[in-house]
């Protein structure tokens, strides 16, 4: 049973704030603004242009432990040679793409990603680039960063 909608009259921000006087000058206000974004979104092609980005970003993990760095990025069903994982001055890059598989007759409804994805995380300064490795399992892809030495903590003895 659908009920009927109660239209109250004004508008949402007349009722909010009613002590508030909506006079010309903030209306005009608004007017101009909604008439530059229009400006904005036609001069950049419209909205569509600024969605065309189709790159999500997969599930993933950063934790510490005493001797590196550890990401894990969840990527179920992508193969290894679809992932690409690069390290900058201090930004870590996991980036690939995830291809849907072939399908047969009519599809009712898909609610798994596809295409291409990408993770970025920063990096603290005391870490070894050379010695990082990454390892994929069972969807899991795990990327290890050494900390440098000078990050390692060690106990100094105090001596009389």
């Amino acid at each position: 049973m659908n009920m009927p909608v109660r239209r109250r009259p004004g508008s949402l921000l007349e009722r909010a704030l009613p002590s508030l006087q909506w006079g010309e000058p903030i209306a005009s206000e608004f007017d101009d603004l909604y008439e530059r974004m229009s400006h904005l979104l036609e001069t950049a092609g419209g909205i569509p242009a600024l969605s065309e980005r189709t790159h999500w970003a997969p599930l993933a993990d950063m934790h510490e432990t005493d001797d590196a760095y550890v990401i894990e990025a969840e990527l179920p069903g992508v193969e290894r040679d679809g992932i690409d994982v690069e390290i900058t001055n201090r930004e870590l890059r996991i980036s690939g793409e995830y291809k849907a598989c072939g399908r047969q007759g009519v599809l009712r409804r898909s609610t798994r990603r596809t295409g291409r994805f990408e993770h970025r995380s920063t990096l603290p300064v005391d870490v070894r680039t050379d010695d990082v490795t990454a390892n994929l399992n069972d969807g899991v892809l795990t990327v290890t960063i050494p900390k440098a030495q000078a990050a390692t903590p060690r106990h100094i003895d105090i001596t009389t």
